[in-house]
């Protein structure tokens, strides 16, 4: 998997799905509609701002609260193209990887990375450089049946290739 820069918006811990895409949404049927309400409740500026290759740092639990699939598919249909936390809640991490976002777990970054800094993330090796500072992060490394998965773009596109 190739390196991606991009620049960060940076989340606090405990980040639930509800924040994430809004419960009152759920119902809509195009998830491209959908995107204009991520974090609605705590950033609505965010479906404005966010740009293709953007990079979510978060802190601790995120993606916790409900099981539902739409929070990182509006991330990812946003422009997400990775999300670092201290941890996740299992289920949105694997809803993530089944979509082929990349999440890497980081238990020192949030200490460190402000709001628009810019960052570079080899997810094959879990390193991440601050490009202002220069400062290498250590990641937890992503095994590579996962790394495949974000590289064919999802779960579903995995099996496919898979099985031909």
């Amino acid at each position: 998997m190739e390196k991606i820069e991009g620049r960060c918006w940076v989340f606090g811990d405990n980040i639930d799905t509800d924040v994430i895409f809004p419960t009152q949404y759920l119902s809509l049927p195009d998830i491209q509609k959908a995107c204009k309400y991520a974090f609605e409740p705590i950033r609505p500026e965010f479906s404005k701002e966010v740009r293709e290759g953007n990079i979510i740092v978060a802190g601790k639990n995120f993606g916790c609260g409900s099981s539902r699939e739409q929070a990182p598919a509006v991330l990812k249909e946003s422009g997400i193209k990775v999300i670092i936390a201290r941890s996740f809640a299992r289920i949105f991490y694997r809803n993530a990887i089944n979509l082929g976002i990349p999440v890497i777990e980081c238990d020192t970054i949030q200490d460190v990375i402000k709001e628009g800094d810019t960052l570079e993330v080899n997810i094959t090796d879990g390193e991440i450089v601050h490009k202002k500072t220069g400062i290498l992060f250590k990641a937890t490394k992503i095994p590579s049946f996962m790394i495949e998965i974000f590289n064919c773009g999802g779960l579903v596109e995995y099996m496919k290739q898979r099985n031909k």
